[in-house]
């Protein structure tokens, strides 16, 4: 039964949702292509930029095609109901726990093992990066790992929270909490981990990042949502303005993707198991971490309505936070841009098969309980 009510659900994803993973590979073979017949093409994007100290710093093609992939995100988000926090703290205390002191480091710890030791051999070269350092490819992809391991979903979770049938209300305010505490420790964070890494951290270029992918989205979302409910009505802004909005992340992802594999065609075509080896790590992080929260949920005695999104929101990952920050740290041509698009690929198939196990096991937990917060 609960397979048959996923099935009814999973047809709610908008075309570009319900298909991202096939749009994602398609991207990889285009962006082959293109690379194959203007492989110039990204370097001369990629070399339109915003210079500080005669170094490039922002890549404005990029910056604006990432913009358009946060923004439609940051307009959902209703921040007020943050302010609810306090009448449901477990769930919220043990997604923040997950997402900022626990997930980041087993990220790394896992990448680490496998990208540094048991796939080392198998990832042989160097990786140019855009200030000209060189350093091993390996970190470079561990790099691109870590990237994703501190940037907690605020997107795709809302999908996922609804088919699990989860607390919709929770998801949205753990959405709103995870975007405010992105701009105070995902800089501090990533700064940490990439120098354990071995990876030079540009911390201007970091900062710069965050405001840009983060605080200016973030901005542009909560003020235009409050302008366009008081001017057209909320009616108007969920059936007209958010139904315009829905491709419009995707497409700007994608368009971005096509960038990064025309650059990195070379790489794929030599070495097509790259993405094989960057996959696994990545793919048993997702799982881990559902696991885990999952488990911590039921000794918690969470109602299943609030354990499946807290679970959701730790596995799943702000691809478009980590791609952006990779591009602008390291270039859009760096092994560490790659990884972050691997973490797309991943993204939709694993998430899907955790909603499924999600409603096959909701009868662990109690339907409600004291902690819960209504939606």
């Amino acid at each position: 039964m609960a397979e048959k009510t996923n099935k009814l659900e999973t047809k709610k994803l908008s075309v570009f949702e319900r298909y991202l993973t096939l749009w994602v590979i398609l991207c990889i073979i285009g962006g082959i292509i293109i690379g194959r017949i203007a492989p110039g093409l990204a370097d001369r994007l990629d070399s339109i930029a915003i210079y500080v100290d005669d170094a490039p710093v922002v890549s404005i093609p990029i910056a604006v095609a990432l913009f358009f992939m946060m923004y439609p995100i940051m307009v959902k988000i209703d921040f007020a109901k943050a302010l609810r926090v306090g009448k449901t703290p477990k769930p919220v205390m043990l997604t923040l726990f997950m997402n900022w002191c626990i997930k980041p480091f087993t990220m790394y710890a896992i990448a680490w093992l496998f990208l540094g030791v048991f796939f080392r051999d198998l990832l042989p070269g160097t990786d140019v990066l855009k200030d000209g350092t060189e350093v091993e490819l390996w970190r470079s992809y561990i790099s691109g790992a870590i990237l994703l391991g501190i940037a907690p979903c605020t997107a795709m979770v809302l999908m996922w929270g609804y088919l699990s049938r989860g607390n919709q209300g929770l998801t949205l305010v753990m959405v709103a909490i995870n975007s405010l505490t992105m701009l105070i420790l995902y800089g501090a964070l990533g700064g940490l981990l990439l120098g354990i890494n071995e990876m030079p951290v540009p911390w201007r270029a970091l900062a710069l990042s965050i405001g840009i992918y983060v605080a200016l989205p973030l901005v542009a979302g909560y003020y235009s949502r409050k302008w366009i409910l008081k001017i057209k009505g909320k009616l108007w802004f969920e059936e007209k303005f958010l139904h315009f909005l829905t491709p419009v992340s995707i497409i700007a992802l994608l368009g971005t993707l096509v960038l990064l594999f025309s650059f990195k065609g070379e790489v794929i075509v030599n070495n097509p198991l790259t993405i094989l080896w960057i996959a696994i790590p990545l793919s048993i992080q997702t799982v881990l971490i559902f696991s885990i929260t999952y488990f911590l949920a039921k000794l918690l005695h969470f109602s299943y309505e609030n354990a499946a999104p807290s679970a959701m929101i730790g596995a799943s990952n702000h691809f478009e936070v980590a791609i952006a920050t990779a591009t602008m740290l390291y270039g859009l041509n760096s092994g560490a841009a790659l990884a972050t698009v691997v973490g797309v690929l991943i993204e939709v198939p694993i998430m899907l098969m955790l909603v499924k196990i999600c409603l096959r096991t909701s009868h662990w937990f109690h339907s409600s309980d004291e902690t819960g917060m209504t939606d």
